[in-house]
């Protein structure tokens, strides 16, 4: 049986895929579309859990047949074969065979509902939660009122803890089968989720009418504001729609307004026709990570009424673990573009840090500590990444040079690194080296992560030897 994990790419396979991705936008922005989705198929092969190859992918799928909704003429006989090969590999649990399967036949009908469910379902055993996600809300474009796609997106973004647009496609499966308990227990249920953030905001606004006038009377003015803008930059685009600044701005106006929704959907439409400008790509990546956001704070919110609550805690580790990958790809797209601004590296290392990306944490927080702005947080991340490599001298050099670079203004990090370099040597056997860190700490902090009862420990071991 075929091993269904995900193999994280090496640096080298990463830089392939990342050179390819760049060479296929470049040719299907000549119409040169055979040869773009060849390069993009290779991109998702080489690397299947990155959402941005299989975006541009899919976009590419659909503007081959000029988003025309049914794919290519006798599609259904050309794709009857890596059908076959997809429900085998489904089948036999090979699950990336079946997701380059399932591309294939996207490729000739990017529209085919039933490769897209079993893509997703693919996608979903591997843990490639967002890119299950992103298949079946490709999906929707022509099959939006399909109950049995509408159950499993809902399904889906309710793993991920996104209650809101789970909530939304609950509703729509209540609408299409009247009679579905599950649907309508579920968008009750779900609901509850949203309903704290609106009490927040009632409870708030109780009392003092007058001033409630003032501030409705306030926000009135302010959306006449708004929607003159709109009108005013919707008409710029449509009489320029190869320039990018109206699209941004568009979005931006949106934002404030609260429609993070409309922004979304104004850059996506801007993407095409701007040649896929890079700020407007960048807002997207920006913009996609808010639903996110809004989810870990409504779970952590929900997690301090409820501390035991074991299915909040798996939901607010995957939203974590979400949005550190989103990010992932958002510092490594801001990183390529602006190789000089070495803050983008700095984040990018901590963010690959943390996702267990040991070896290419280290080559950017190296890179990052050449800028003297970063140099104290590069060094302490990079302490970090020895010590988790289990080279305690290593680890112990970046956290002496983090003492001596981070500013006085950084007193968390501080502490932190001092309680680093005490346990360390410590555990290396260098106990009075490990007494010396840990009083440093005591005298600025006592209580930090009981270094004092540490102390007495290390304290009681030298006077026995």
């Amino acid at each position: 049986m075929a091993d269904s994990r995900v193999p994280t790419p090496t640096a080298e396979h990463r830089r392939i895929a990342a050179e390819g991705f760049e060479r296929a936008r470049q040719v299907i922005t000549t119409g040169n579309f055979d040869y773009g989705i060849r390069l993009l198929l290779t991109c998702c092969k080489i690397d299947p859990a990155n959402l941005i190859y299989r975006q541009e992918l899919r976009r590419s799928q659909k503007a081959k047949h000029n988003n025309n909704l049914r794919g290519g003429m006798f599609s259904f006989l050309t794709t009857a074969s890596p059908k076959a090969k997809l429900k085998t590999a489904k089948r036999t649990r090979d699950y990336l065979k079946a997701l380059e399967y399932g591309e294939q036949v996207l490729t000739r009908n990017p529209w085919d509902l039933g490769t897209q469910m079993d893509m997703a379902e693919a996608a979903d055993a591997v843990g490639l939660l967002d890119v299950a996600i992103f298949i079946l809300d490709q999906a929707r474009q022509k099959h939006g009122s399909d109950p049995s796609l509408n159950r499993r997106l809902a399904r889906l973004f309710e793993k991920r803890g996104n209650f809101a647009q789970a909530i939304k496609l609950w509703e729509l499966v209540r609408k299409a089968v009247p009679a579905d308990v599950e649907a309508t227990h579920k968008a009750k249920d779900l609901a509850a989720s949203e309903t704290i953030q609106r009490g927040q905001y009632e409870n708030a606004m109780e009392g003092g009418s007058s001033l409630h006038k003032v501030q409705a009377a306030r926000a009135a003015a302010e959306q006449d504001r708004s929607r003159t803008e709109v009108t005013h930059l919707a008409a710029k685009i449509e009489a320029d729609p190869t320039s990018p600044q109206p699209y941004l701005q568009l979005a931006l106006a949106h934002r404030r307004a609260g429609r993070f929704e409309e922004a979304l959907d104004v850059l996506r439409k801007g993407l095409g026709p701007t040649g896929q400008n890079f700020d407007i790509a960048q807002d997207i990546a920006e913009l996609e990570l808010e639903p996110f956001r809004k989810n870990l704070s409504l779970a952590e919110e929900k997690l301090k009424s409820s501390p035991g609550d074991d299915e909040l805690r798996k939901i607010r580790v995957r939203l974590l673990k979400e949005i550190n990958t989103r990010e992932i790809e958002l510092f490594r797209m801001k990183a390529d573009r602006n190789p000089g601004e070495l803050g983008h590296r700095l984040e990018l290392g901590v963010r690959l840090l943390r996702a267990g990306q040991t070896e290419e944490a280290i080559a950017e927080l190296q890179q990052a500590r050449k800028d003297a702005r970063q140099q104290g947080k590069a060094a302490m991340y990079l302490g970090f990444c020895f010590k988790g490599r289990n080279n305690w001298r290593l680890a112990q050099r970046n956290f002496e040079e983090a003492m001596k670079t981070l500013p006085a203004t950084e007193e968390a990090s501080r502490k932190e690194v001092l309680y680093q370099l005490a346990q360390g040597c410590a555990d290396a056997g260098d106990l009075p080296q490990a007494m010396d860190f840990g009083h440093e700490l005591a005298n600025l902090d006592f209580g930090y992560r009981g270094i004092s009862k540490l102390i007495d420990e290390w304290q009681d071991k030298l006077q026995k030897a």
